[in-house]
């Protein structure tokens, strides 16, 4: 049987326990300072209460008279007998220089030695407490020295038994007990308010289970592409991925963001206004640096006050390229839709030759949409790997046959998904205003080819596009790719501008070969990280 885990202990029950433990040690130390004072006090008054007490019956006249013989001994036991029924002390006895008990509780011992063996500084004129053994048990005794007329006739000995000074120290004690009771009934109380307050104010939540929360959250910002900034309500940034780290770097504002007020940090962001306007703004453009960006912006609120505020970054090449991204996948799936269509009529053509049993027709027919599918979609789908680069193509190459214009696709290795989709328009650029400069340079001839050749190598994207139309000049070859040379009249020459732009941009190579009336070739070799197929 497998051995249950024990349920820790939670934090109330161990802050309830570490409260109660400080103000139990804190009453302790208190109470023991106290109670050691006042047992101090006790006994300094036992001890003063004897020695006044000795202080008056050497003093008194009996008593005198009675050690010099002026007066009955015996009025010194029923003096001293008096006055120890009146004082409450254990005894009260009376010596002479002979060390022979003139009185004492116990009348048979009346006429002994005194026992104890602490008298004798009494007899040479002292006057002091100390505590001894004698008859009665321990005690604490007062000795004060009897004199007349200058000579010290006898000693008294008041004595108080340790039993009752004990009592008493006990006694003054009693009050530090109680206060120390008191204390802890009031801490404890006290201790699990706390607790409870505390444990409100996590929310309930042990310290495990914050822990635990934080690392998730923690993960759970690291692993979101977009970059998110929180402030605190001194617009100090308190918060920042790693995403939000690197957009950063790569807009060159470099440093750990944390600690730094974020009108400093990034001057051209709001977030500061957000503490007071406490109105959220979606999907607004900014720049970092040169950087486009796309900048959401909301308060952070806590109990009705605004406590911070949130952004979150993402690049706008980012966005555009997956907008390119599902707008050549819609391209794509339009050109299949348009495509099943016209293979529906391409079917109800075919249904109607056989019915007429017009066979010549039919097999011409048929040969033709052959080499329009090898053309156009079996070939594209064959080379072509990445659903917007082939969707792109498949409407183009389609826009193109529809036009007049034969198109021969053909290529060797096929070109895989790309992977760095913000290279993807700078892409669409190249193949179109090279396929669109083609059709433009065939498009008043009845005969218009263009021969596509598309490959991958080596990491490279291998594009060329051949026409055979009127060609180009050999000392006009150079300025193809110039801002608005064309042959095609005013407001035109845009597209290969664009793409020499582009090809610049990613890296690419280009170069065009031609002949004076047999045509044009346009080769480009761009820079392509594509995906393992």
């Amino acid at each position: 049987m497998k051995k249950q885990n024990k349920k820790p202990i939670s934090m109330q029950v161990w802050l309830t326990a570490l409260v109660c433990l400080v103000v139990l040690v804190s009453l302790s130390v208190a109470g023991y300072l106290i109670g050691s004072n006042a047992a101090d006090q006790a006994r300094k008054s036992q001890s003063e209460k004897a020695m006044n007490i000795a202080i008056t019956i050497s003093h008194a006249q009996s008593v005198i008279d009675g050690l010099t013989g002026k007066g009955p001994i015996e009025d010194i036991q029923a003096f001293t007998k008096s006055v120890q029924n009146d004082t409450q002390v254990e005894y009260i006895v009376v010596i002479n220089n002979e060390r022979i008990r003139q009185s004492h509780p116990v009348t048979e011992r009346i006429g002994q030695y005194f026992v104890g063996g602490d008298e004798d500084k009494a007899f040479k004129g002292e006057q002091y407490t100390s505590m001894a053994t004698g008859t009665l048990g321990k005690s604490m005794r007062a000795f004060v020295p009897i004199t007349s007329e200058g000579q010290i006739i006898g000693v008294v000995a008041v004595g108080i038994m340790m039993d009752n000074v004990r009592t008493s120290v006990l006694a003054s004690m009693n009050a530090s007990f109680i206060g120390i009771g008191f204390g802890l009934l009031i801490g404890l109380f006290g201790a699990v308010l706390l607790a409870r307050k505390v444990k409100r104010t996590l929310f309930g939540l042990e310290p495990r289970e914050i822990a635990q929360q934080l690392r998730e959250r923690e993960s759970m910002l690291e692993a979101v592409s977009d970059g998110i900034v929180a402030i605190n309500d001194k617009a100090e940034i308190v918060l920042a991925n790693q995403a939000a780290i690197t957009l950063f770097r790569n807009a060159d504002m470099e440093g750990n963001p944390i600690g730094k007020p974020i009108q400093s940090f990034v001057p051209s962001l709001p977030l500061q206004q957000m503490l007071e306007h406490k109105k959220p703004q979606y999907d607004q453009e900014y720049k970092l640096n040169g950087l486009d960006v796309v900048v959401t912006q909301v308060p952070v609120i806590s109990n009705h006050h605004v406590v911070g505020a949130l952004a979150i970054f993402r690049d706008k090449s980012e966005l555009t390229s997956l907008v390119e991204q599902l707008s050549g996948a819609r391209v794509y799936a339009e050109t299949l839709r348009y495509q099943t269509h016209e293979f529906m009529n391409k079917l109800h053509i075919i249904m109607a030759m056989v019915h007429t049993k017009s066979y010549d027709e039919l097999k011409e027919y048929t040969a033709y949409i052959s080499d329009a599918y090898q053309t156009e979609t079996g070939l594209v789908s064959r080379l072509v790997k990445d659903p917007v680069i082939a969707g792109y193509l498949m409407g183009k190459l389609r826009e193109l046959r529809e036009s007049g214009i034969k198109i021969k696709f053909n290529g060797d290795h096929p070109l895989p998904p790309l992977k760095k989709v913000e290279h993807m328009d700078k892409i669409i650029t190249i193949l179109g205003n090279l396929l669109d400069n083609a059709c433009d340079a065939v498009s008043d001839q009845a005969d218009g080819e263009l021969q596509v050749t598309l490959n991958y190598e080596e990491s490279r994207l291998e594009f060329s596009v051949h026409d055979n139309g009127p060609g180009i000049l050999v000392e006009n070859i150079e300025e193809v790719f110039e801002q608005g040379m064309s042959s095609k009249g005013e407001g035109r020459g845009y597209g290969l501008y664009l793409a020499k732009i582009a090809l610049d941009e990613l890296g690419g190579i280009w170069s065009v070969s031609s002949t004076k009336g047999k045509g044009t070739q346009f080769s480009v070799s761009v820079p392509y990280k594509g995906e393992a197929l």
